[in-house]
């Protein structure tokens, strides 16, 4: 008789969506996975990334490059994200993004949106983001597979990956002089999130993203995720939202 397979994958539920998006907005480096053209044999390389408003990932490549004739040519990709810490690097989280391809053409919306958040996150690629033979592309999640640790592997559907919130298109418009605000007028504010919501240790901390479901802030090459506790449905309660979150973080300190 012969036994029957034990199937692996776990039922996708709230945590490890919450796991999934974190690991996305997190993220400064991953790798990406292309088709060559010539032989359609996979290739890998390693690239810098940050996410658009709605947590698609978003890249900067060079026309030189092998992966961006690849992607030109066949869009399907898959990007992998998530880093090995202390211990076995194969104990910590990771995720796997199948996506579509998609080069955003210079002086579109989507393209001015893409380089604001791309270089909020890779500040370092200002010196080449505007050369000509450079482009963004955004990744479009059509689906990922999820490895939480030791027998937690999920598949995950799009919409457990993209938001989909009525605040995406007015924080299109707010989001930057929010950030520029907090930064130049409410750098101690900055600076209690991160002690109190990411227990980060003593920095030069700056906010460096806004979108519906959270805050990204950097110190150097250090980076954190803060979850809102509930989700924005209206751009207009950014402030709100963060003048709370600074009362909670001085009132715990």
């Amino acid at each position: 008789m012969t036994e029957e397979k034990k199937d692996v994958i776990q039922e996708t539920d709230e945590q490890a969506i919450t796991l999934a998006r974190s690991l996305i907005r997190s993220a400064r480096y991953g790798a990406l996975a292309t088709l060559d053209p010539e032989t359609g044999a996979p290739m890998a390389t390693r690239v810098a990334v940050a996410t658009d408003l709605d947590a698609a990932p978003l890249i900067l490549v060079s026309a030189l490059s092998a992966h961006t004739a690849a992607l030109l040519a066949d869009p399907r990709c898959s990007l992998l994200l998530g880093e090995p810490g202390r211990g076995d690097p194969l104990a910590h989280p990771r995720i796997t993004l199948h996506c579509r391809a998609e080069k955003l053409e210079r002086g579109t919306p989507e393209h001015i949106r893409a380089e604001r958040r791309y270089l909020n996150r890779q500040p370092k690629a200002k010196l080449y983001a505007s050369f000509n033979d450079f482009s963004f592309f955004r990744l479009e999640p059509t689906g990922a597979s999820l490895n939480g640790g030791f027998a937690r592997a999920y598949l995950l559907k799009r919409s457990d990956l993209v938001s989909d919130s009525p605040a995406l298109a007015g924080l299109e418009e707010s989001e930057q002089r929010a950030i520029d605000h907090m930064n130049s007028d409410h750098s101690d504010a900055v600076a209690a999130y991160a002690r109190h919501f990411a227990k980060a240790k003593h920095g030069d901390w700056k906010l460096t993203g806004i979108d519906p479901e959270g805050i990204d802030i950097a110190s150097g090459d250090e980076v954190k995720r803060i979850d809102f506790a509930e989700a924005l449905q209206d751009a207009a309660d950014v402030r709100k939202k963060l003048v709370e979150m600074a009362r909670q973080a001085r009132d715990s300190a």
